[in-house]
């Protein structure tokens, strides 16, 4: 599709929002509704795509139904309230002579909405539901490195959308390209940290506001006080699910020594247990989303240090779910981001040292703590920063209304989820309302006033 039918596209969209069409209750919830039908009616062809890019096992690919549905469901059920306007409180003084305060959220207006490869249904969807919830007009961008699902929203989102209100574009870096050259009132990015650059200095050209879901090499810390039984299972399923190929995998693992070979040996029973003894047999393994990336992951595989796996396949695009033990923080699979079954188990003795090499990192989206020892537990909330996470549990946090969900620093900026997500995809109009016959001196010329008592009206 050429740059200017991309312009036709957000211009018609912008023409559209002009209107105040998309602000009432109804709108929107004619538009969940129409995602929701669009979901629902199609399943088995959205199932079938997710297996043809990339061997999606069965719950996976339900999962990437059901999450925006739940979101959906969310947003029906809070929507009225959530576009409320919202009566704050002000200072006393201002308050007993007549004034109020109001906080009103609107739209911001055609909203850009870039989702990955890892999960093509749910992490476009769910920001694009966030942002039709709050009135905004979207357009759709899937990734084109899972080009059955792009096709699929490219035929069914004119069947159940008017194109000023969704539309979808596919393509590539060039017709990404094309599409931040345009103003859009509002950016939501998912993928990696060095694309999301690119997106923030193209929005930075309009001072366009963006949300931006990132990535990094998320941390997690076990130390002997764990169910270590517990922290094997969920480690396990936490880092190999999609084949590691998700923004908020364990990225790597510190064991305290004392317990440090027990839980490895049990990570390695779990990963057994679900996969089986030939991984790249099992049904409920995802493969790599491409040759590149499967040479890529598998050049970060130390034989001396492999404990279970090492085998990769280019041509299957299969790196069989790996782990190296003892890993050291110069080891490759420690640079970057590994995006891949490969799994870096490192020991620890003194908590202090973990703490600082990770503070001396990039911050990562998310981090998991594997401990009863409450002291601990809080020591490591309070000395780290990562974009949120889990005690004694991987990866789930980020698919519950109740938690906003997103990334600091280089792993990303902005929340979203639930009320989060309305809000971010909202304009906070912060307005006082006041009494049009009561008087409030605060004006010139201020000679012989009482400016202590103007003043203390702002005050609490």
């Amino acid at each position: 599709m050429p740059a200017t039918s991309f312009a036709e596209i957000v211009d018609r969209q912008r023409a559209h929002f002009y209107t105040d069409a998309t602000k009432p209750l109804d709108w929107r919830l004619d538009q969940l509704d129409r995602m929701q039908r669009m979901l629902s009616e199609h399943q088995d062809e959205w199932t079938a795509a997710l297996y043809q890019d990339f061997r999606k096992p069965a719950f996976e690919q339900l999962f990437e139904i059901t999450v925006p549905t739940g979101v959906i469901e969310y947003y029906r059920k809070n929507l009225a309230d959530l576009m409320a306007p919202e009566p704050v409180a002000l200072p006393p003084g201002l308050e007993a002579i007549g004034n109020s305060g109001v906080i009103h959220r609107e739209p911001y207006g055609v909203t850009l909405v870039i989702g990955p490869f890892n999960a093509p249904i749910l992490l476009l969807l769910d920001p694009a539901i966030a942002a039709l919830a709050a009135g905004n007009t979207v357009v759709l961008k899937p990734a084109n490195t899972t080009p059955a699902t792009a096709a699929l929203f490219a035929r069914l989102v004119p069947e159940y959308f008017e194109p000023e209100n969704v539309a979808v574009v596919t393509g590539g870096r060039q017709e990404i390209s094309a599409l931040l050259d345009l103003h859009f009132d509002f950016i939501f990015f998912t993928g990696s940290s060095a694309v999301g650059k690119v997106v923030m200095r193209a929005a930075a050209e309009n001072l366009t506001p963006v949300l931006l879901e990132l990535g990094g090499q998320n941390p997690t810390i076990v130390d002997r006080t764990a169910n270590l039984d517990q922290a094997a299972d969920r480690i396990a399923w936490g880092h190999n699910a999609i084949s590691g190929q998700w923004c908020i995998a364990p990225g790597y693992v510190c064991v305290e020594d004392t317990v440090a070979d027990e839980f490895v040996a049990k990570l390695c029973a779990s990963i057994t247990r679900m996969y089986g003894s030939d991984p790249q047999r099992s049904p409920d393994l995802a493969r790599m989303i491409s040759e590149h990336d499967t040479e890529r992951v598998a050049g970060y595989i130390l034989p001396e240090k492999t404990v279970l796996g090492g085998r990769s396949d280019i041509g299957d695009r299969y790196v069989e779910p790996t782990v190296l033990y003892p890993s050291d923080w110069d080891d490759p699979a420690l640079q970057q981001e590994v995006f891949g079954p490969v799994l870096p188990v490192l020991r620890y003795s003194d908590l202090d040292e973990v703490i600082t090499r990770i503070r001396s990192l990039p911050r990562p989206l998310a981090a998991y703590f594997f401990s009863t020892d409450q002291p601990t537990v809080d020591r490591l909330m309070t000395s780290l920063s990562f974009g949120g996470g889990c005690i004694n549990q991987t990866n789930l946090h980020c698919w519950i209304d109740a938690l906003p969900f997103g990334g600091v620093g280089n792993s990303g900026m902005g929340k979203y989820y639930g009320r989060t997500g309305f809000e971010a995809l909202s304009n906070t109009k912060a307005m006082l309302v006041g009494d049009p016959d009561r008087p409030i001196d605060v004006f010139p010329p201020y000679a012989g006033k009482d400016l202590t008592a103007s003043l203390s009206l702002f005050s609490g």
